[in-house]
């Protein structure tokens, strides 16, 4: 397995899954040892080399004996080596780390270590980042909330993952452990999704409002689309845009599970898609959760700092202002345009941000602190943008920003047709985005002011309620 995975042909994950449906024979604690081995074989894999060079044998069966070394009990481990194994094994155990540069020690490339060293507090970052993450589960605004869920579990066999709530979101709970989510009832009802806390608070941060029209401009597998339509209440029209149609596919199961009904998934053009077009200068909000390196998930994805590289980074960074261009036009005078990446990389984050507002002055910064605040979530950050670290706030490497472009002198009132049309020329299968088209004819909700409310959700129940990754 290991051998595969470093060929770096495919993420690890997908390789990991290959694998194991290759191999159906192979039961579930040992698919979680064999999984966990190779993850750990990727947060300390230059170390590791480093090590394995004082061995003798295969490199790779060397690697693996150290991934294996952190799964099992040693005296389990032994039972498969040879004696001159078992000596090596001894001597790289006993070696003082701090003796090593901080590249090796804590297992990152060069040119990343370059750029991990400008920022704050650089060494407490990288053991953060090499560390397993939590999982990080959310309820469904729309069927539930979170006391009922966990009052429930704490009733039931989820008792034994002692969830908790996570400090900042008011819709998270983190668990510690891989528990099978998928077979819980409160996932098959739709109640919860998985989703890392800091990419709940991108949800805070666009504000939705009930009867809004709002683009997720890269929605990936829908997570963030989710919980952005719970909190419209299923109202409006909520447009899921993405350059992939495999994606899109892998988010109407969570749609359907979830209840939502103004959802509109719509596969656009890399660049200069006429259905985008059609938007322009219509959305009061829209959130740009752009493709990036995704170096502030390498927790979850340690194989990233191994799979991307300097030249990669270049192209994401075009890539992204090229996105945050075209999704900044289909904002309407006083909407809101939020940019997000899971990144750590000042290129991908405040330098994108600070170059789309020098060619944009009709939008402004807004302070992120503040946009949470108004909603009663306090996040300790500095400055104007949102800014996640795993060691600081247990979460993700997460980067935001929140602007607002100018209201307009004197605004005309919008027209629904060219919306009408985008939505008829989709045609889509699926129950939930045929009702979000019914609704096209709906009167809009007035645009936004300079400092809009943020939805109050327990203002607005509608009726009983009751409650993915």
């Amino acid at each position: 397995m290991l051998g595969e995975v470093l060929q770096w042909r495919y993420p690890a994950d997908a390789v990991l899954s290959h694998w194991f449906r290759a191999h159906s024979q192979v039961g579930q604690r040992d698919r979680g040892e064999i999984a966990e081995a190779v993850f750990d074989v990727l947060r300390h894999l230059r170390r590791y080399r480093q090590f394995a060079e004082s061995g003798q044998g295969a490199a790779t069966r060397r690697l693996a004996v150290l991934g294996l070394a952190s799964v099992w009990p040693r005296s389990t481990l032994d039972t498969g080596l040879e004696e001159p194994e078992r000596g090596w094994l001894d001597y790289v155990q006993k070696f003082d780390v701090t003796t090593l540069p901080l590249a090796v020690r804590y297992s990152v490339p060069d040119w990343l270590m370059e750029r991990l060293q400008t920022l704050p507090e650089p060494e407490s970052l990288l053991l953060a980042l090499n560390r397993q993450a939590p999982l990080d589960l959310r309820i469904n605004p729309l069927k539930t909330d979170r006391d009922t869920v966990l009052a429930a579990w704490a009733q039931g066999p989820e008792a034994r993952w002692d969830a908790q709530p996570t400090p900042y979101s008011p819709w998270g709970m983190r668990i510690q452990g891989r528990p099978p989510i998928n077979r819980w009832r409160s996932f098959e009802r739709g109640e919860i999704e998985v989703q890392d806390e800091g990419s709940q608070l991108l949800a805070a941060l666009v504000a939705p409002r009930r009867g809004e029209m709002i683009i997720d401009y890269c929605a990936g597998a829908g997570g963030k689309t989710l919980l952005l339509g719970a909190l419209m209440r299923s109202t409006g029209r909520l447009y899921a845009f993405d350059v992939s149609t495999a994606r899109l596919a892998r988010a109407k199961p969570r749609f359907a599970r979830s209840g939502l009904s103004n959802i509109v998934p719509v596969v656009i053009a890399e660049r200069h898609d006429q259905r985008v077009k059609r938007l322009r200068g219509k959305a009061h909000r829209v959130l740009v959760d752009a493709p990036c390196s995704g170096l502030g998930t390498l927790r979850r994805n340690p194989d990233l700092k191994w799979r991307q590289h300097p030249e990669s980074l270049v192209e994401l960074c075009a890539t992204q202002a090229a996105i945050l261009r075209d999704a900044a036009s289909c904002v309407r005078p006083g909407g809101r345009l939020v940019y997000a990446s899971c990144s750590l990389l000042p290129e991908e984050n405040e330098q994108q941000v600070e170059a789309f507002l020098a060619e944009n002055p009709d939008f402004t910064l807004l302070d992120a602190g503040k946009v949470l605040s108004d909603r009663d979530i306090r996040v300790p950050l500095e400055g104007p943008w949102l800014r996640l670290r795993p060691d600081v706030h247990g979460t993700d490497g997460f980067f935001a920003a929140v602007m607002q472009r100018r209201s307009a002198p004197s605004a005309t009132k919008e027209k629904v047709a060219d919306e009408t049309n985008l939505a008829s020329a989709d045609k889509p299968a699926d129950p939930a985005t045929a009702a979000a088209q019914a609704d096209a004819a709906q009167p809009e909700a007035p645009a936004e002011t300079a400092s809009p409310a943020f939805i109050d959700e327990s203002a607005n129940q509608e009726g009983p309620e009751t409650h993915s990754s």
